[in-house]
């Protein structure tokens, strides 16, 4: 059986260390794509940002590294740091990374 796993702590690191010579601030991978599931570490630098999006039917973030403040549209927002998982908003929102960061974004695609 092929071994499909991750260290999280790893690649939160590597990706923390991609985003810091990224001229955006930012890196992410794709980690697990299982039907409906995706999961993807995701790091950005302080002061960095992604912009307002729309929210897939379920969705969590857990920060792996840094702190980070989930944005809405209503202006309202959440911050989060190393060690904490919460839901994605089911409005519009954005990520801003308060210090550098990394997270690991769960997202469920389609409901069944």
């Amino acid at each position: 059986m092929e071994d499909r796993t991750t260290d999280l702590i790893a690649a939160a690191d590597e990706h923390l260390a991609q985003a810091r010579t990224d001229p955006h601030g930012r890196s992410a991978q794709l980690i697990v794509h299982d039907g409906a599931l995706r999961q993807s570490v995701i790091a950005l630098t302080a002061g960095t940002a992604l912009d307002e999006h729309n929210t897939p039917p379920a969705a969590s973030l857990q920060v792996l590294r840094g702190r980070v403040r989930l944005m809405t549209a209503a202006g309202a927002g959440t911050d989060l740091a190393a060690g904490q998982v919460g839901p994605v908003p089911k409005e519009r929102h954005g990520l801003a990374a308060l210090e550098d960061s990394a997270v690991l974004l769960t997202a469920v695609t389609a409901v069944a």
